[in-house]
């Protein structure tokens, strides 16, 4: 069976998103698993000059869904899943794309799993006007304030 394109599990058929408990070590109460779907429409509404973490994209979306929070594994695999999807449409000529670079992780750093590693979010970054600086092996924007909220 050939293995499936990023696009695929993006507009995968299950049943989701869904509600679950949350575990303790979250916190408890409830938890949404969000869909690849949606992760990607969050994060395609980030416009050119803003910027949002994983983190304030799980909070809309446990907002959205009356949940307490936002599964972080399956929100963090569902990001690069939108993030290989989009590089899959530039490699197919297409322009209108998921700006997958404007979703940063915790602390403003660079996502060393999106599509070029660090030095290929970094380079889209700063396209934008964005500054990145590195700490040891690690990328940060440095305008990050923890208040980059787009919502």
């Amino acid at each position: 069976m050939p293995k499936k394109s990023a696009k695929e599990k993006l507009h995968c058929k299950k049943d989701l998103p869904t509600i679950k408990p949350a575990p303790e070590i979250w916190g408890g109460g409830t938890m949404v698993i969000a869909h690849p779907e949606e992760i990607d429409a969050v994060m395609r509404s980030v416009p050119l000059g803003k910027l949002i973490t994983i983190d304030e994209l799980r909070t809309w979306l446990a907002t959205k869904h009356n949940a307490n929070i936002c599964c972080p594994m399956t929100a963090g695999m569902f990001s690069n899943i939108a993030a290989a999807a989009a590089q899959e449409d530039v490699d197919a000529g297409e322009t209108n794309i998921t700006p997958y670079w404007r979703t940063l992780k915790k602390n403003g750093e660079l996502n060393p799993k999106y599509p070029g590693g660090l030095d290929g979010h970094k380079e889209l970054l700063e396209q934008e006007g964005h500054t990145v600086v590195q700490k040891r092996k690690r990328m940060f924007v440095s305008e990050y304030t923890g208040k980059l909220h787009i919502f």
